[in-house]
């Protein structure tokens, strides 16, 4: 049994996760399904007298995935976990965190965090899972590293469909302030401890992932980075924008044509 457990909880010498695969696939595929049905069920989750309950239950799980990351690296001595590798300073920890608190208080301070958050992050996560590549499916990192990141597009989408939540112009500012502040945090940290590499910015890692394709360099590196995390959050909030202007446009047809009946009459 202390086998198994020493096993299931360490980490692999070789590659035992390789993206594009069905291990690769399987997580976001069961994803989908989760955020499909809660579309599929939403008017029926916002009247459901314990909707409460379901939404404790998921920050709940959420908070005990981002804690066992953690506990893992204490409890297995072979890991030797340090802090230049493993502090709290990541874009998805901080998703997963903000996600738990978001769904016990219905708190939209934290939805526009999230929200940005986790399309501009996570989504690299699901891309390119770099930080599995020793961990397969027969380990228990595996799963954490998957529940913790398709679990905040979980509780986004439950938001939006369940409770009406929306990103407005002022939650791209807010969600924008606070990356900002987590990545000047991840700079310093970087600065301070030899070897750190919080939010990749301060050089390539050594396993594959879809940011190898920036530059070493680190000034060059890091204002693509700006550019690109830009970018996505201007595209992320497109959607919301276009069918913003989109209803505009319906009710100024509408107002047009009940103007222009009335003069008419």
């Amino acid at each position: 049994m202390k086998k198994f457990f020493s096993y299931f909880f360490g980490a692999g010498e070789t590659v035992e996760f390789e993206n594009f695969t069905l291990a690769h696939f399987l997580p976001i595929l069961v994803m989908v399904a989760i955020i499909l049905l809660i579309y599929k069920y939403k008017t029926q989750l916002a009247a459901y007298k314990h909707e409460e309950k379901i939404r404790l239950a998921m920050g709940f799980v959420l908070i005990i995935t981002e804690m066992s990351y953690f506990w893992r690296l204490v409890g297995v001595e072979s890991l030797n976990a340090n802090p230049v590798d493993h502090l709290p300073i990541t874009v998805c920890g901080w998703a997963v965190i903000f996600s738990s608190f978001m769904l016990a208080s219905k708190n939209k301070t934290l939805f526009d965090i999230v929200y940005f958050w986790v399309f501009a992050g996570s989504t690299f996560g699901l891309l390119t899972p770099t930080v599995i590549t020793y961990t397969g499916p027969t380990r228990f990192r595996y799963y954490q590293f998957w529940l913790e990141h398709i679990s905040g597009f979980i509780a986004v989408f439950y938001m939006i469909f369940v409770h009406k939540f929306r990103p407005n112009w002022k939650s791209l500012m807010k969600s924008y302030s606070a990356i900002v502040v987590l990545a000047l945090i991840a700079i310093w940290v970087n600065n301070m401890l030899p070897g750190a590499n919080y939010l990749f910015v301060a050089r390539p890692e050594a396993t594959a992932s879809i940011l190898e394709i920036l530059p070493s360099n680190y000034a060059v590196r890091l204002l693509i980075m700006v550019a690109i995390v830009t970018a996505l959050f201007f595209l992320i909030y497109l959607p919301w924008y276009l069918m913003d202007r989109k209803a505009k446009e319906v009710v100024a047809t509408v107002d047009g044509e009940t103007k222009t009946s009335d003069n008419a009459e």
